[in-house]
């Protein structure tokens, strides 16, 4: 499975299907002796295939053969080397800095780029590539120019993957598929009726590639988006095979060993390579238990280009689309989009716009436009923390947000408890305490007691705006009580004399202490004299 794919994700890139195979080759090996995931599988994939296509467009738009070795060397070495940097600065962070929803939109994205890339291969005619509208509105303008024996023999490898795949999930049936369609070029002369074939694959180990430096500002950026893509890609696929009894994932570890199979990749002809998941879902079905499964794979890269190649040049291209697209469609889950919108409405809008962003600025912008949502999305979480007014639930001794799917509970006139949540900061500490002012106005208490057992930290702004707010309130009337202080909390509110200021009766240990203070506080209130 994995060596039919590597050669159709390279030509996704753009490049001879001999790349497919060094990729398939060296990162396997690699990664194989540097990684800690036990059945892994390192070589290409579909968004990382995408994204070098983009990337190598862009310095060699006239795709000249030896411009795009160097090209490809210089990325593949952009990509390691990134991999590495991020390693010894300690980045293994950023293995979680695209938020799940927007790298569901993203890969969307990607999805519906590929099979638009693939669509005219499958169909047998040609465009001229710009944008992805401007491509789709070309292929639907060509559509008279179909090419029916490429159709035939594209359509028919569609029919045949999809239904041994249903059949037999995780199945050899790429390499399968593959030999049938070698078989049917060479005894029906499909070259001849005009079905494009891969064509001339040198045979033989892989030569030294050797990068050009003049392109590496202009591959930069696109290859930190790419190193930053593989390496997400490979945690994730690390953590989702990971077995009961296997060591756990390291992100550092595998910065070093992705990088290094990068930069040995780089020197060897391969592409940009990382973690696939459908490969490593494929060793851990067929009952990989090592890494040895990647050396296996490697040895049949190795051996397909020493006795094969010649052999593969009558594969016709049109197979190589259809596999891509039968593997690429899994990149598109709606079921993934309806189910973040149940859960969160916020998070499927910024999925929407980061599939769309990738449709309508290109692929390589496409992952600014992913970073750029999960930041605003971070921001906008941080900047508006929930804060709940507490009750307590009648007869038990249970605190809790009051609800709508809790009117019963227990509230106390005069006395409202409030629980701001998580840190509080700058960004966030003026929409906190106009949350809390409009509960005041609305509630008119007394004694305002702050929950502050859900908050995590507070910053030094933040800090600020609570003592300003507790000196107006004192003069409008309402006492501030501050309740629950986590003990890094407590301490910073000593070091500023909010303490001093608070006094011990508004500075109490939790909640319940407030409300049994609040109670005997008004119990032993003067009672007003009745008539007489």
């Amino acid at each position: 499975m994995v060596l039919p794919k590597a050669m159709a994700y390279a030509t996704v890139a753009g490049l001879p299907v001999a790349v497919g195979l060094y990729t398939a080759l060296v990162p396997a090996i690699v990664y194989g002796l540097l990684g800690s995931s036990r059945v892994l599988s390192v070589t290409s994939t579909t968004t990382l295939a995408i994204l070098t296509g983009a990337a190598l467009g862009l310095v060699v738009p006239d795709e000249d053969p030896q411009r795009l070795v160097a090209a490809t060397a210089t990325l593949t070495l952009l990509v390691g080397a990134a991999l590495i940097v991020a390693r010894l600065v300690r980045l293994g962070f950023i293995a979680n800095f695209i938020s799940s929803p927007v790298l569901t939109g993203f890969k969307a994205g990607i999805g519906f780029v590929i099979l638009l890339d693939q669509l005219p291969k499958l169909l047998g005619i040609h465009i001229q590539k710009h944008s992805f509208f401007f491509d789709l509105a070309s292929v639907i303008f060509h559509i008279p120019d179909i090419h029916l024996p490429t159709l035939l023999v594209g359509g028919v490898t569609l029919v045949l993957l999809v239904a041994m795949e249903n059949l037999k999930p995780h199945s050899p049936a790429p390499l399968v598929i593959v030999a049938g369609a070698i078989a049917a070029s060479w005894l029906f002369h499909l070259s001849q009726l005009g079905v494009s074939t891969v064509g001339h694959i040198p045979q033989g180990l892989p030569s030294l590639a050797l990068p050009d430096f003049t392109l590496a500002q202009s591959l930069l950026p696109a290859a930190l988006g790419l190193a930053l893509m593989s390496f997400t890609e490979t945690i994730a696929a690390g953590r989702a095979f990971q077995a009961p009894g296997d060591p756990l994932i390291d992100p550092s570890r595998e910065l070093t060993a992705t990088g290094a199979a990068n930069l040995a990749g780089a020197v060897l002809g391969a592409m940009p390579a990382g973690g696939g998941t459908s490969q490593t879902s494929v060793v851990r079905s067929a009952g990989g238990r090592s890494q040895r499964a990647s050396f296996v794979i490697a040895a049949a890269a190795l051996a397909t280009m020493l006795l094969f190649a010649p052999i593969l040049g009558l594969l016709p291209n049109a197979v190589l689309a259809a596999i891509v697209i039968v593997y690429s469609v899994g990149l598109i889950k709606p079921a993934e989009f309806v189910q973040i919108r149940r859960i969160r409405a916020m998070e499927f809008w910024w999925a929407l716009v980061a599939a769309v962003g990738v449709l309508t600025f290109g692929t390589l912008q496409g992952i600014i436009v992913a970073i750029i949502l999960s930041l605003i999305t971070l921001a906008y979480q941080a900047a508006h923390p929930r804060v709940s007014v507490i009750g307590k639930k009648r007869g038990a001794d249970v605190l809790r947000p009051v609800s709508p799917e809790h009117p019963d509970d227990e509230t106390f006139e005069g006395l409202l408890i409030v629980r701001p949540e998580g840190r509080l900061f700058f960004i966030n500490a003026q929409d906190v305490t106009d949350q809390i002012g409009a509960l005041v106005t609305e509630h008119k208490p007394r004694v305002l007691a702050i929950d502050m057992s859900r908050v995590s930290d507070i910053e030094y702004s933040a800090l600020q705006m609570m003592i300003e707010n507790d000196e107006r309130a004192v003069r409008e009337g309402v006492a501030v009580w501050l309740v629950g202080l986590n003990p890094g909390v407590l301490e910073i509110v000593r070091k500023s004399g909010l303490d001093k200021q608070l006094g011990p009766r508004r500075l109490l240990f939790n909640a319940r202490v407030a409300i049994e203070q609040y109670k005997d506080m008004n119990s032993a209130a003067p009672q007003k004299a009745g008539p007489a």
